[in-house]
């Protein structure tokens, strides 16, 4: 299991400070996404719904570009989930919107990630909140996802290595939860490490669709609301899906 304290472990502090590696670029223009950027929140996201404006200025200032293999890039602000390797996939802009509107952030919040993956949805909720804390089963996705976000000078985050299903025992408890993929039943180690008044936004159903759930933790136990459909990859783990 792999810690990443204050964005890197000690020996990546070290070869970091004397080894510097390059940004994560993009061989085009910056200005040529800032036109699909705009569209993308103003068609996909305030015409659908979306009303949280600081959940709508993040979505409009992080070049989500950044986030896929450079062959994507064109299509990284479109209407649709694309792929990242190791099976796994940056969810579709709206999904993210909804889902981080879901967990009504102020700034002063601590909140834990299930799936790291790109770090997309990582890099948002770092607009939103005063700490993420982040697990990710694949270890070259949460390389991967730990330089884009480095890159990008994104210091209050977490990454941390292993099943997270179980949530992250240490650090809780958290003021909201967001797991980025499809799980059979709401784990119960997320729940007991959701602090009082928390939210917790967690897709739940089988391997073919999903129901987006919105749970707040009240005094006699979870309120929930369905916020609708959605298809997310499988979450693995102890209190997910076994196996791949």
């Amino acid at each position: 299991m792999e810690f990443r304290l204050a964005g890197w472990s000690l020996s990546q502090w070290l070869k970091e400070t004397f080894f510097p590696r390059k940004l994560v670029v993009c061989s085009r223009s910056p200005m040529e996404f800032v036109i699909p950027r705009e569209r993308m929140v103003t068609e996909q996201l305030v015409r659908r719904g979306i009303r949280d404006e600081r959940v709508l200025q993040a979505m409009g200032k992080l070049p989500r570009h950044l986030f896929v293999d450079e062959a994507l890039a064109g299509r990284a602000y479109g209407d649709y989930p694309l792929p990242i390797g190791e099976r796994q996939t940056i969810s579709q802009p709206y999904m993210v919107a909804v889902m981080s509107e879901a967990l009504e952030l102020l700034g002063h919040e601590r909140v834990l990630e299930i799936g790291t993956g790109s770090g997309y949805q990582t890099a948002i909720l770092a607009e939103l909140c005063s700490k993420v804390y982040s697990v990710e089963r694949i270890k070259s996705l949460a390389d991967r996802a730990l330089r884009t976000l480095d890159s990008l000078g994104y210091y209050n985050i977490l990454i941390r290595v292993g099943d997270g299903s179980l949530g992250w025992r240490d650090e809780a408890p958290f003021d909201a939860i967001v797991v980025t993929a499809g799980a059979p039943e709401v784990p119960s180690a997320l729940v007991e490490q959701l602090a009082p008044k928390g939210r917790l936004a967690v897709p739940v159903g089988d391997a073919y669709g999903q129901t987006l759930r919105k749970g707040i933790k009240e005094d006699n136990g979870m309120r929930w609301i369905d916020l609708g459909g959605c298809i997310f990859v499988k979450l693995i783990g102890q209190q997910g899906w076994s196996g791949e």
